[in-house]
């Protein structure tokens, strides 16, 4: 899957304020929300909030990949947002969060969710990506950079 088939430029926000963890997660939830017909708000936050119960999704490095499954979704739908300020997100390196990658996909998508998980991982995991992604001016800037699939996974 094309990250461009994953994510849209709605479900894409640049220098978004965020007070806490459960704030952002309520936020992606409003964000993506829309995406999912027949998924409320609430749902979705529930199931982003479960699976931190389980550990945090910080992977390190300032990002973090809160995902989770939802029963009733029809498609896999994800949400890119970069911080105004870092905050606390209990990562595995113990820093700030600043790049927030989303992932919500249906119950029985089990191994295309693993697959998403670890594509989106290993974009975040490239320094150039995140150096362009933390200096983008615009939503739609953040969207082009993230979704930019002419460089072998790099962001330019």
């Amino acid at each position: 899957m094309q990250l461009s088939e994953l994510l849209s430029p709605d479900c894409t926000k640049c220098a978004v304020e965020g007070a806490s963890k459960k704030r952002l997660l309520e936020a992606i939830s409003q964000i993506a929300a829309p995406k999912l017909v027949g998924i409320t708000r609430h749902d979705i936050f529930e199931s982003l909030l479960n699976r931190e119960r389980l550990g945090s999704t910080g992977i390190g490095l300032g990002i973090a990949i809160p995902h989770g499954r939802l029963t009733n979704a029809t498609q896999p739908v994800a949400v890119l947002l970069t911080l105004e300020k870092p905050i606390e997100f209990d990562a595995i390196d113990n820093q700030p969060v600043d790049i927030i990658f989303a992932l919500l996909v249906p119950e029985s998508e089990h191994e295309n969710h693993l697959q998403t998980l670890a594509a989106v991982a290993r974009r975040m995991n490239d320094k150039v990506c995140t150096r362009a992604l933390r200096q983008a001016e615009s939503d739609k800037d953040l969207y082009d950079i993230f979704v930019d699939e002419s460089n072998d996974g790099s962001c330019s």
